[in-house]
């Protein structure tokens, strides 16, 4: 039994959706066993409880301070480079490693990752000649990486992000605090 083509495609036009945050749904609200709920208070403790996104407080990445940045930053090199240990030695390895083993993508998505980092010290006030050795590094990593095992090899052991999170560090320790 084949489906009549206006079953399928509904023109813009025809659809009576509101956009997103118009219009709440009229639809029944059921639970997870298949019973519906009635209107009004579905969950008596979350009342109140709500979420707002436009505000910056809601945003993981709002409103942190310079030292709360900083270890979000190191925290991030630590699982992009030293994340892991190779069973039976003390090689460290990172994500940057094994995302690093598909031939290109791999290695793009994790320089982009590192310069995102280095943005990041950028914007926690890192001069021009901190940000150039970071990018540098970052080059560094980014170009011998995309050599076939040799590369994956060699971001094993440069840990570019790692350099990177404590030469800012280095930096910012030297700086007088206001």
């Amino acid at each position: 039994m084949a489906m009549p083509e206006d079953d399928i495609f509904t023109p813009h036009a025809t659809r009576s959706r509101p956009p997103f945050g118009g219009a709440q749904a009229r639809g029944k609200v059921i639970d997870q066993d298949g019973r519906e709920l009635p209107d009004g208070l579905q969950h008596p403790g979350f009342e109140g409880f709500h979420f707002d996104f436009r505000n910056a407080s809601a945003s993981p990445f709002g409103n942190l301070t310079r030292e709360q940045r900083l270890q979000r930053l190191e925290m991030i090199a630590k699982l992009l480079d030293v994340a892991f240990v190779v069973p039976g030695t003390n090689v460290r390895y990172g994500i940057d490693g094994l995302i690093g083993l598909i031939p290109v993508i791999g290695d793009l998505i994790t320089t982009a990752i590192s310069l995102w980092l280095v943005r990041e010290a950028r914007l926690l006030g890192a001069p021009w000649h901190i940000t150039a050795r970071m990018l540098a590094n970052v080059a560094v990593d980014g170009v011998v990486g995309m050599v076939p095992v040799a590369g994956d090899a060699f971001d094993v052991m440069f840990r570019a992000n790692i350099r990177n999170v404590r030469m800012l560090r280095r930096w910012l320790d030297k700086q007088p605090r206001l």
